[in-house]
């Protein structure tokens, strides 16, 4: 019964103040707090494989790139013949079977290229594997350069504006439960394991290949949700939007945060996404900043401004998965 009322009163704020939140704050300020939010479904989809299963993936923007493609392809291409379908219903719920069509596809579309790219390369670890998944979102990219139907190199334009702050912080709740049901339950107990000694989770029997591809597949997800919600509020997409450097700011900010802590990957998304804004002026010259703000990370803070730190612990020790 309290779920249900969390939920309930959770979908009452995020509708009242997506009604009055753009006047009070601007269009500017509005833009990056929906930002902020995509950058925190991202953040805290990729702790899940490099904060809490160990593993160094650097190709999240290609699952995010996935995702963006497929559910702007889906509501562009077939958004007449589904409103056709719906056209019983008023505008702002044809909008929304809309837009949550584009998200189930965009979220099965990067799944499925998150187990593709798990299957084979889980199996490797450290360097090997970041650099199989920086191979991975690069291919992603130079592929959607080349198809004509989606844009190409010039751009996915006359996407429908179907997201706003009411969808991403919904997802952004989805996401935060889901993760922090996820690594307290049996399979996270599997996951930290693999993380702290693969060697060890293989001696006393969990399948490291299988938990590792479940747990990329799961974060590829996610990914691919952001980018429906992207695509779907920037009405525009390029690949330049899904270059190999926003993977790295999206490490930055669970290495800022605290590696193995949703409230972390949080701060950081929050944080990195701010600072982004406050020095877009320096231009490409923002990344020396970045450069500067993780060393000092590294030197004084190794476990993130958060560390290990959780607001919301479990009730009791899940038990060992097997």
């Amino acid at each position: 019964m309290k779920k249900w009322v969390f939920w309930l009163v959770a979908l009452a704020a995020l509708a009242a103040m997506e009604s009055s939140l753009r006047g009070l704050i601007g269009a500017y300020n509005y833009q990056i707090v929906i930002l902020v939010g995509i950058n925190i479904i991202l953040a805290v989809s990729l702790n899940l494989i490099n904060g809490y299963t160990g593993q160094f993936s650097i190709g999240h923007a290609g699952f995010y790139a996935v995702g963006a493609y497929t559910s702007a392809s889906l509501v562009f291409y077939g958004g007449p013949a589904i409103r056709g379908a719906t056209a019983f219903l008023p505008q702002i719920a044809q909008n929304a079977v809309l837009l949550l069509a584009g998200i189930f596809a965009a979220a099965i579309a990067a799944g499925i290229a998150g187990w593709a790219v798990g299957i084979p390369s889980l199996r490797l670890r450290g360097d090997y594997l970041a650099i199989v998944t920086l191979g991975f979102g690069e291919i992603i990219r130079v592929l959607i350069l080349n198809i004509d139907a989606i844009g190409g190199s010039r751009g996915f334009s006359g996407i429908p504006q179907l997201s706003n702050f009411f969808w991403v912080y919904l997802v952004v709740l989805i996401t935060v439960v889901t993760v922090h049901n996820l690594v307290n339950s049996s399979y996270g107990r599997a996951f930290i394991s693999i993380r702290d000694d693969e060697i060890a989770a293989e001696a006393m029997g969990v399948d490291t290949t299988r938990y590792k591809v479940m747990s990329f597949v799961i974060s590829s997800m996610f990914a691919g949700i952001a980018g429906s919600l992207f695509g779907h509020y920037t009405m525009y997409l390029h690949p330049n939007s899904f270059l190999f450097t926003t993977s790295f700011y999206l490490i930055i900010m669970i290495v800022i945060g605290g590696l193995g802590s949703i409230e972390g990957a949080i701060l950081g998304a929050v944080l990195v996404t701010v600072l982004l804004e406050v020095f877009r002026e320096f231009g490409a010259f923002r990344l020396v900043n970045f450069s500067i703000l993780l060393v000092l990370i590294m030197i004084y803070r190794p476990q993130g401004l958060l560390g290990a730190w959780t607001l919301f612990r479990p009730r009791k020790a899940a038990p060992a998965a097997k």
